[in-house]
């Protein structure tokens, strides 16, 4: 979505994990009423943690203790309010939104209805890939900043770095640029008369003050907007099927008609079979960005409730769930609308773009313009909260590793970073760029340089478990300690990473095509890639870094703490009771 410029946004950003520590710290004795002893060694400017300390280069490597004081700082100051039916929903909520609602009716004019269903289906096995890999690793380290810090450990202290900071930049910007694009959409109603500031002042207000709550708060309102996201998927795909089936009044049976003609691919830039191939491509480069969100769940894993569970759990039900619904929404939409529509064709920022739409309109019904148009503009608001979490936690994770300013690590009572809130409700205001027309498009530019950050993102989680089970291997560890494993993941993991570095690095390959060269398409494709690399190998140079040998990462220590927790964790903990028949159903999609 964007505002009345091009689609420059990207469509939604990662997480990461870095790592890096010192030696043991002094704790601070706390009263009953003290929640956030944190503070008192954070604003203590006698005495300098020596998780924050500049002095030592790779503090993995001089100080085995760094995991365990890293925990007791994040347990100390954060509050855990999540469960895990949150988790389920968090990711839910990040990966449904535009992408599905207004987006697939630009991936079938591209690659045809057939074209379109297969990229989404490749894409839907490489988020397999991606989520498992995430929940094995986070199932062991449940950290804030989740991949971000697992990269420093398992990895590189620059990794972590230049992946961090490229989400926190990517974030910062992700949510002004929803609020434009919530400006858009209520011009749906209201025309060009309604002053964007009307808009966009509640919806700063609103969204920092749900970033400033409790983290439970923020779990109960992304809940009901995925619940909300999934009933209008439900509806329209039933809907969809209907109107197909010739179940509207004054309508006939469409069936597989467009499938015939125009036919199930489309030709893109070239023709016969590599044109084909190539509208296939493009889909699935696309379609990247409409699942883009599903890693968000483990952003907050410090803050959830039984981890060692409830990640696993989410992981696998958030995967089935997003997978059936983008399959089965795909498939309808290529049912519904021919390939060589005109309507089709656009960037996708308004709901007169819409698949379910232009069918409904056909059919006669009216209402469901209005309907999809409301649903988007929660996803818009679910997005930005979803930026504010994943960017406030890595930021945290950032600080806590000395790689940001130590101010960030500052907490709430009641648990919450408030400094990192503060520092992106500053930047929400950018939003009101988009009063005039030359500001607006510098904005745009800045949203663009990190576009590719989820291909950047997902890479970083795929390696991050490949250097985990490799490094396991290395020092004789069993993968059956690890709180969560499936064998096939040794196998995928690599796959996906391949599937993630080839998509990465062919996402842009139109604008290399004779007559389609496009500046914002090749920024948006390739600019973050060069971003990345600066930033790794400046803090490489900065620090010296260098990549942990795999028989030092000490993960001896990272099972022995989640060994340790466990049994606090658990303490009072019900396993979850199956349920049978049909509230089975209605739980899976609920929890």
């Amino acid at each position: 979505m964007t505002a009345s410029t091009p689609n420059l946004k990207p469509a939604g950003y990662g997480t990461a994990s870095s790592s890096s520590s010192g030696s043991s710290t002094p704790q601070p004795s706390r009263s009953p009423k003290q929640n956030i002893a944190p503070v008192s060694i954070i604003n203590n400017t006698d005495v300098e943690s020596p998780l924050l300390s500049p002095k030592s280069n790779n503090p993995l490597l001089s100080n085995p203790q760094s995991l365990s004081q890293e925990h007791q700082i994040e347990s100390r100051s954060l509050q855990k309010g999540l469960s895990q039916r949150h988790l389920s929903m968090l990711g839910i909520a990040g990966s449904i939104g535009t992408g599905l609602f207004l987006g697939l009716g630009g991936a079938v004019s591209t690659g045809g209805p057939l074209g379109a269903l297969l990229g989404y289906a490749v894409i839907g096995l490489v988020v397999c890939s991606v989520q498992f890999a995430l929940g094995e690793v986070t199932a062991l380290m449940p950290v804030t900043g989740s991949f971000v810090r697992h990269a420093e450990v398992l990895v590189d202290p620059a990794m972590g770095f230049a992946i961090g900071w490229n989400l926190v930049y990517g974030n910062l910007l992700s949510i002004p640029s929803e609020i434009v694009a919530v400006c858009v959409l209520v011009k749906f109603w209201t025309g060009d008369g309604l002053n964007p500031a009307a808009v966009i002042l509640p919806f700063i207000a609103l969204t920092g003050g749900i970033g400033m709550a409790f983290v439970r708060v923020f779990g109960e309102v992304e809940f009901v907007f995925a619940l909300l996201k999934i009933l209008l998927v439900v509806f329209l795909i039933v809907l969809g099927l209907v109107i197909n089936l010739g179940g509207v009044p004054g309508t006939g049976v469409i069936g597989f008609r467009y499938w015939r003609d125009p036919g199930p691919f489309v030709e893109y830039i070239a023709r016969g079979d590599w044109g084909r191939f190539l509208g296939f491509w493009a889909v699935m480069t696309g379609a990247v960005f409409s699942f883009a969100g599903v890693e968000s769940l483990a952003m907050a894993a410090a803050e959830t409730r039984n981890p060692r569970e409830a990640i696993p759990r989410a992981v696998k039900r958030v995967f089935a769930r997003i997978v059936i619904f983008y399959g089965l929404a795909v498939f309808v939409v290529g049912l519904l609308v021919p390939s060589n529509d005109e309507r089709l064709k656009g960037s996708g920022d308004t709901v007169a773009q819409s698949p379910f739409v232009l069918a409904a309109a056909a059919a006669g019904i009216k209402g469901i313009p209005s309907l999809v148009n409301a649903i988007v503009i929660t996803s818009a608001w679910s997005a930005a909260n979803q930026s504010l979490l994943a960017g406030t936690r890595v930021l945290y994770g950032l600080a806590l590793k000395g790689q940001a300013p130590k101010i960030f690590l500052r907490t709430t009572s009641w648990g919450t970073p408030y400094m990192c809130v503060l520092l992106f409700t500053v930047f929400m205001f950018l939003s009101f760029l988009s009063l005039s027309e030359n500001a607006i498009s510098v904005f745009w530019w800045l949203v663009m340089l990190t576009a590719a950050g989820v291909l950047v993102s997902w890479s970083s989680i795929l390696l991050n478990h490949i250097r985990l089970l490799k490094a396991m291997k290395k020092q004789g560890i069993s993968t059956d300690r690890l709180p969560w494993h499936n064998w096939w993941t040794e196998y995928t993991s690599p796959v996906g990473l391949v599937m993630c570095l080839v998509i990465l690095f062919t996402s842009g390959f139109s604008v290399f095509t004779t007559g389609r060269w496009d500046a914002a398409k090749f920024v948006s494709s390739y600019l973050d890639i060069p971003i990345v690399l600066a930033a790794y190998l400046g803090w490489k140079f900065f620090r010296k870094t260098s990549i942990t040998p795999l028989d030092q990462i000490p993960l001896e220590e990272a099972f022995e703490q989640a060994e340790e927790n466990l049994s606090v964790q658990t303490q009072g903990f019900q396993p979850t009771k199956k349920t049978r028949g049909w509230t089975r159903f209605v739980s899976w999609i609920w929890d």
